[in-house]
């Protein structure tokens, strides 16, 4: 199920998504000792994860992983990695035990066993999953069009994390299936603009998921998805 929250400005939509955020955290804590969340790079979630580190948690019992990143290392101006690093492993929040999707191997496609088994160091389900989306209808990194899409798609994969070089984005990415962040509580689809509002009505309209794999997410009915935009 989707619903759309709306905000008159980017200070409240952060404040409120930080908000929710951190009351799924604390009650992952109180139901299994520990707490995971995926998060999504890019611009957009620069003032969130600011925000995000500064709040009081048990933060060494929070697990933080990606949600995708390009295949390029952690120094790298393009890597999510290094965004996280830089804006929310920092102040409270750089007690969390972060794991990232990138590793040493030439390619995703030839590291996608390896940080499969990373991954089985976070707790699942994830409490928290944040998903973006582009212009072109993608989410995470499962691009439209692209040629191992359906594997990225498929349910009954048990991948949690595949290879993907998109069609409509430069650089290989790794990111996580559709299983995988269906493999949690609550997912929040953070959009910033008034075209990803245009974008959004599309995707909800139509149902071709090759074309906009953000459908697969927006019209599930597994794992309630809240939808945080403003202008």
């Amino acid at each position: 199920m989707f619903t759309l929250n709306e905000y008159s400005s980017s200070e409240q939509l952060t404040q409120d998504m930080v908000d929710h955020i951190v009351i799924e955290l604390n009650k992952g804590i109180a139901k299994r000792g520990v707490a995971s969340i995926a998060v999504s790079g890019g611009k957009t979630p620069i003032p969130l994860f600011k925000l995000l580190s500064k709040q009081s948690l048990p933060w060494a019992k929070v697990y933080i992983t990606l949600v995708d990143d390009r295949w390029v290392d952690n120094t790298d101006d393009a890597s999510n990695e290094k965004l996280v690093l830089t804006y929310l492993l920092q102040n409270e929040a750089k007690l969390a035990n972060f794991i990232g999707l990138k590793n040493n191997a030439v390619t995703p496609f030839a590291g996608e066993l390896a940080t499969q088994e990373k991954l089985t160091e976070i707790p699942m389900p994830f409490d928290v999953v944040i998903l973006g989306m582009g212009e072109d209808g993608h989410t995470a990194s499962l691009f439209p069009y692209a040629e191992n899409l359906s594997s990225g798609l498929d349910m009954h994969s048990n991948k949690v994390v595949i290879g993907m070089t998109p069609l409509t984005a430069p650089l290989d990415r790794i990111t996580l299936t559709l299983p995988a962040i269906l493999n949690s509580q609550n997912i929040y689809l953070h959009l910033v603009g008034s075209s990803k509002k245009t974008v959004l009505a599309t995707a909800l309209d139509g149902n071709d998921i090759v074309a906009m794999p953000v459908r697969t997410i927006l019209q599930q009915d597994k794992v309630n998805v809240i939808g945080f935009w403003c202008n």
